[in-house]
């Protein structure tokens, strides 16, 4: 603080220096050459009060949002990206109609086709009543080949109940 202040003096002096060698120079404008050297004074001032703010509050190393940034990703980081994106769609699909359909719904899709035709031998798109029967109500209404995207894109996506039924429905395919 101490070699602040004495910056500050110094930077003073010389525009006061300044003045009574412009004063010298030239006697008859005194009022520009006054006008000048306040101005200087000030701006003089100025620096010293940003400095001396700067000094006593310093910069982070760093920012806050960084740190955030860091503790928020270090947990999902330690987790497979496949399952982060997979609660992604799962959240979205209880919003929006359309999430359901676009997002979680190709997934569903997969799966159900992937155990139909590994346990039971049958084809999801194939249809028929043995399909409809192995998927059960909810799922079949969430996987058929023939479903229509919703009308309303915002409309409500899956409630959490109906989600909950088609895992489990999907889980006992054996």
């Amino acid at each position: 603080m101490r070699r602040l202040l004495t910056r500050s003096a110094t930077g003073i002096c010389a525009a006061g220096l300044g003045l009574a060698i412009a004063y010298a120079w030239a006697p008859g404008r005194g009022a520009v050459e006054l006008s000048v050297c306040a101005l200087a004074a000030g701006a003089v001032v100025v620096l010293a009060a940003a400095r001396a703010a700067q000094e006593a509050f310093p910069a982070a190393r760093t920012s806050a949002l960084a740190v955030a940034l860091k503790r928020r990703r270090a947990p999902a980081a330690q987790r497979p990206s496949g399952l982060v994106t997979t609660e992604r769609l799962v959240f979205l699909a209880g919003a929006t109609a359309f999430d359901l359909h676009q997002g979680l719904r190709p997934v569903l899709r997969t799966i159900a086709a992937q155990r139909l035709a590994d346990n039971r031998g049958l084809r999801l798109d194939g249809g028929g009543p043995q399909v409809e029967a192995a998927l059960g109500e909810v799922l079949w209404e969430l996987v058929r080949p023939d479903r229509a995207a919703p009308e309303s894109r915002f409309g409500p996506g899956l409630r959490p109940r109906e989600l909950r039924l088609a895992i489990e429905r999907l889980e006992s395919i054996r």
